[in-house]
């Protein structure tokens, strides 16, 4: 509960930034600084304010958001700047931390705005000679001496003589991969957006998804007209495919089980022409408004956001007897999108951590949530999908709920059927299993398709979903020897003992369709 209070306080804090930085920000009179003074002045602040979030978030592994969802913020003014201070001071952090230790110079008021600190420190040591005014400023500008001679032994501890040396022992490689974007159907036609956008970029549509454009990597839409009034989604090509994997019939009555932000939420209701109704289930109230903000930017007119738990939903409520499509997007370890949201910058990351306990922890609510979704009467798609590269997150969350799947009468289709980066092979029926790599599709997505095979099915032509269904013959062959031991412990001890049979291994070869 502490730790909940304290990220609401932070995000608050966020919102906030530039409008105070503690009391030592109040004995500077800002109208007076000149617009380069002012402009750092509150760059460092709101840094600093964001800085705390995403450290505290990375100590808890509880991130609140990404560091780019943070810094865009409508709050947030001089958001080049802070974005730059920001990426930096983490780049640097590990070197910062070990100067501030050896110099000693931090008194117990100047610890409890450490995050400024560090970005003050950043500026002192490594940055471009801003203007530096404000009492922290001063403060550690007195201390500057100090700081550049244990920032010579730190180097010379680690057998380097620049800190260019240092970072080229432990450089990340820069993954350049187009910018995409898709049109809110709903307000804006795919022409009429790559016309308007043409008159200032070099845009393309995407091969696979209509509603998607392509653009220059780096290219920064951010303050784009057309995304401020919410034509368009800065939204990356894997997390694009979700929805139209589901592939919702307008008219369908769907759930979205743990929405926000709610990109994929607004998809589905583009893709049911605002016809039906949508569900957006999201457990977490400070993600809500979050959720509501996309919803209303979209004009989306047919969804019903809901504060709720996916697992506490009564299957038997009436409110749900019509509901066709379920898509599960679950919390995840966010594995397949931590070069776009810079994790690798983040102090967890940098010491090479790799958290199994919690790794295991969302696997099992990953399965649960996924046996939940198949107890709805009336369904007949569910998508299953995630944000990680991890297998036990993906593949072997899959497999685990096979035997359940079957028994409602589901089994896995093969949506995007001309992709080519499919499912690890651990299993019979893997291969009908999207997967997305980081390297060449800018985010590492999992994506599962399981249809009721005893449904109409009606599949559009529209390369979302394949038409053909892969045999289960292993399961069915199980279901038919002990149908009436389906659901019970018996049939559970029986299932654990079996080995499935495993295919040879072929890597990913996964080809570009950007």
């Amino acid at each position: 509960m502490r730790i909940r209070k304290a990220t609401q306080k932070n995000k608050k804090n966020v919102a906030a930034a530039g409008a105070g930085a503690g009391k030592e920000e109040n004995k500077v009179n800002t109208a007076k600084l000149k617009g380069a003074e002012r402009s750092a002045y509150f760059a460092r602040r709101e840094a600093a304010k964001i800085l705390r979030t995403v450290l505290e978030g990375d100590a808890n592994r509880r991130a609140l958001a990404s560091i780019k969802t943070l810094v865009y913020h409508p709050s947030i003014r001089n958001k080049k700047a802070t974005f730059a201070l920001i990426c930096q001071t983490l780049k640097h952090l590990s070197i910062i931390n070990d100067v501030l230790q050896a110099a000693s110079i931090l008194n117990t008021k100047w610890k409890k705005q450490q995050e400024l600190v560090y970005i003050i420190v950043y500026d002192i040591l490594f940055g471009q000679g801003v203007p530096l005014v404000g009492d922290a400023e001063k403060y550690l500008m007195r201390h500057k001496d100090p700081l550049h001679l244990h920032l010579k032994k730190v180097l010379s501890r680690k057998n380097v003589t620049t800190v260019k040396d240092l970072f080229a022992l432990q450089e990340v490689p820069d993954i350049s991969v187009p910018r995409n974007v898709r049109v809110n159907t709903l307000k804006l036609d795919v022409d009429s957006a790559l016309v308007e956008l043409q008159k200032k970029y070099s845009v393309q549509k995407d091969d696979l998804l209509p509603d998607l454009l392509v653009l220059p990597p780096g290219t920064d839409l951010h303050d784009h007209p057309l995304v401020k009034n919410g034509s368009i989604f800065l939204q990356g090509k894997a997390s694009s495919m979700v929805a139209p994997a589901l592939s919702p019939e307008p008219g369908w009555e769907v759930l979205d089980a743990c929405a926000a932000p709610g990109n994929k939420t607004v998809h589905l209701a583009a893709l049911m022409k605002r016809k039906g109704r949508i569900i957006a289930c999201e457990l977490k109230k400070e993600r809500i408004k979050r959720l509501n903000d996309t919803v209303k930017l979209s004009g989306a007119s047919n969804i019903q956001v809901l504060n709720e738990d996916f697992l506490n939903i009564n299957p038997k409520d009436p409110s749900y007897s019509k509901l066709k499509a379920i898509l599960l997007d679950p919390s995840c370890s966010g594995s397949g999108t931590a070069a776009s949201r810079l994790d690798h910058l983040l102090p967890s990351k940098a010491a090479g951590d790799i958290d199994t306990e919690r790794l295991n922890k969302l696997a099992a609510f990953q399965r649960k949530a996924l046996q939940h979704a198949f107890l709805f009467p009336a369904l007949k798609r569910i998508v299953y999908s995630t944000c990680s590269i991890n297998q036990i997150e993906n593949e072997d969350v899959v497999k685990s709920v096979l035997p359940i799947a079957e028994s409602y009468g589901f089994q896995l289709a093969k949506p995007f059927p001309e992709w080519q980066c499919r499912g690890l092979p651990v299993f019979e029926g893997a291969e009908n299993l999207v997967r997305t790599d980081p390297a060449k599709h800018g985010e590492g997505f999992f994506i599962a398709l399981f249809v009721k095979k005893d449904a109409n099915l009606s599949v559009r032509s529209n390369k979302n979903v394949n038409k053909t269904l892969p045999n289960s013959t292993r399961i069915r062959n199980v279901r038919r020897k002990i149908p009436m031991f389906i659901h019970t412990n018996m049939f559970k001890m029986w299932l654990r003992g079996q080995n499935w049979r495993d295919r040879r291994y072929f890597s990913c070869q996964c080809k570009s369709h950007s």
